[in-house]
């Protein structure tokens, strides 16, 4: 059984055969999955030890300490919290190998194609076919709102295999390599001036059978699990007390008393405790999930992470007055990451805009909360059970 002091051990024998001083980053990061001190809780030979989760702590601070480099989590966070639990969970063998180790030191960047321009909020209708050729599958349609589609290598990619089937139904789940012929990938500009979203364009690319995770059919169900993982990634982060915005906005009240008022007082107050409120029951739902796979709760935590980045960043465009309202760079740029902390002001009010969008609207998870979480009677939905390619569009 693997423990804190067996991690221990393990970790030092690490630093001590591949010293971060004196070691290329992509070399440690290599060995530090080989030894299984990746994600602890994956299997052994997956970067990890089949370990409780809850463990990894003990290892990061371990590693921290002796100034070991990290696999820049920000940049492949989507391969990190969405793919690899997929991957894992519905993959082979072969899929595990070959994907999961370079996913993980950040060789290979990841996107995310499911929505589509008429299948957003309402994802099971999305239009884009895969149809069999052998064992192989052609794929044609479009997608949109992909972040690092620009960056990535590879894509978790849902298409409709049967259109005869109600909409939930005809749905098969693949890989996809985003380097192949037919894959067209077009920046969209948002309201910060950067591009840090793209749509993609699938015209006859070929992906091969053995690309497939899950059953042909099954692709919604196998979509739940990274849909269910990517809100507990955007909205249940872990942050030590006054981490993230409203850290910064605390900053600015403690830094610039010649701007406070009573009323901006009040209203930090209030959102100091619920972000706090927010971290505590972030942190509770990560220990609920050492015992197992993500549920519908973190439709809550994205909820709640939506909600307060854009009332804290509206809070501290008004305290800082006219310097709340400067941005530093309209130009477009094609960004690797998101940064809410580092930037001004005035960047991080209109990001925070598109947090409710991200990652599943507000509105769609508020319907996932009261149903799969309160046990609220469902909206009533006359589309379950006919054939999609009879929905009128």
């Amino acid at each position: 059984m693997t423990d804190t002091e067996d991690l221990r051990r393990r970790t030092a024998e690490l630093l001590a055969a591949h010293p971060p001083a004196t070691t290329e980053r992509l070399a440690f990061l290599r060995a530090r999955f080989d030894a299984g001190l990746a994600w602890v809780h994956f299997p052994e030979g997956l970067g990890g030890l089949d370990a409780p989760r809850a463990l990894q702590a003990v290892v990061d601070a371990e590693l921290d300490a002796a100034g070991a480099p990290g696999n820049d989590p920000g940049r492949i966070g989507i391969g990190l919290g969405m793919a690899a639990p997929t991957i894992l969970r519905f993959g082979t063998d072969e899929q595990k190998q070959r994907f999961l180790r370079p996913l993980w030191t950040g060789e290979e960047v990841w996107c995310q194609l499911f929505s589509e321009p008429g299948a957003g909020s309402d994802l099971a209708a999305l239009g884009t076919r895969a149809v069999r050729d052998g064992d192989r599958w052609v794929v044609d349609g479009q997608k949109v709102w992909t972040s690092s589609a620009h960056l990535a290598r590879w894509a978790i990619l849902i298409a409709r295999t049967d259109p005869d089937l109600p909409k939930h139904r005809g749905i098969s789940y693949f890989v996809c390599d985003m380097t192949d012929p037919g894959v067209e990938v077009r920046p969209l500009r948002q309201i910060t001036g950067e591009a840090e979203f793209n749509e993609v364009f699938l015209t006859a690319v070929t992906i091969p059978d053995a690309h497939r995770l899950g059953e042909v059919g099954e692709g919604w169900r196998v979509a739940q699990t990274t849909l269910m993982n990517e809100r507990v990634a955007i909205g249940g982060a872990r942050m030590p007390r006054e981490g993230g915005m409203i850290g910064v906005a605390a900053d600015d009240w403690r830094t610039r008393p010649e701007l406070r008022t009573h009323d901006l007082h009040q209203r930090l107050l209030k959102l100091w405790v619920e972000s706090e409120v927010a971290r505590l029951t972030g942190e509770r739902l990560r220990q609920q999930l050492t015992k197992g796979q993500p549920g519908p709760e973190g439709s809550g935590m994205k909820l709640a992470f939506a909600r307060l980045a854009q009332e804290i960043s509206g809070w501290e465009v008004e305290f800082l007055a006219e310097d709340g309202l400067t941005y530093d760079d309209w130009t477009l740029r094609r960004p690797e990451g998101v940064d809410f902390t580092g930037r001004q002001a005035g960047y991080r009010y209109l990001r925070a805009k598109g947090n409710s969008i991200e990652g599943g609207t507000s509105e769609v998870l508020l319907n996932i909360v009261a149903e799969r979480v309160l046990g609220l009677p469902p909206e009533p939905r006359t589309d379950k059970d006919v054939a999609w390619k009879d929905l009128p569009r």
